[in-house]
């Protein structure tokens, strides 16, 4: 993650939580993730992981995507690739770069690199405020929804069904690219 988008991130946690009126506390409480990692993160004295963030953003009512979005806000209708945002996680080298140029709008899209072995789960509240596909580009995913096991190869298309609890893992010895396109949930 650069400097930036790990300064605009903190910023905008703390922003974010104090105009829902929550405590450090209480979002610790709605999230799961200590007050004390939450005061980290918010002070920049330390990287989220993807886990981490998909946590604290369905805890806040918003998706992982519209979180790096309030980051990132700008309002554009075209993004270059080296204007896209991306954001690595620190402890898995998931790799997530946000393609829409106008993030928090009625569909975004987002590419991500997951390194072979790796494994990102997320709780149910993450999958709460947005429909996902998820299209594989490239090697294996196998994405566990709820106590489904969906295991997808290059062009595999996915629609997920109600919020759930999930896993995206990499059971491959290549890197797993894919799409995940999010409209919001009406």
């Amino acid at each position: 993650m650069s400097d930036e988008l790990g300064t605009a991130l903190a910023v905008t946690l703390r922003t974010l939580r104090r105009d829902r009126g929550l405590s450090g506390g209480a979002l610790a409480e709605r999230s799961g993730v200590s007050r004390a990692m939450i005061s980290r993160i918010e002070n920049g004295d330390a990287q989220p992981t993807a886990s981490l963030l998909g946590r604290l953003s369905g805890a806040l009512g918003i998706s992982l995507s519209e979180l790096i979005a309030h980051a990132e806000q700008d309002g554009r209708r075209l993004i270059r690739r080296h204007e896209q945002p991306v954001w690595t996680d620190p402890e898995t080298g998931y790799r997530r770069r946000d393609l829409s140029p106008s993030p928090g709008g009625a569909m975004e899209m987002v590419e991500v690199e997951l390194p072979p072995g790796v494994r990102v789960p997320y709780p149910a509240q993450t999958f709460a405020f947005a429909h996902h596909r998820i299209w594989v580009l490239e090697g294996v995913l196998a994405f566990t929804e709820g106590e489904t096991e969906h295991l997808l190869g290059e062009g595999d298309c996915l629609e997920l069904g109600a919020p759930a609890a999930c896993e995206y893992h990499n059971p491959s010895s290549r890197l797993c690219r894919y799409l995940v396109a999010l409209t919001r949930r009406g």
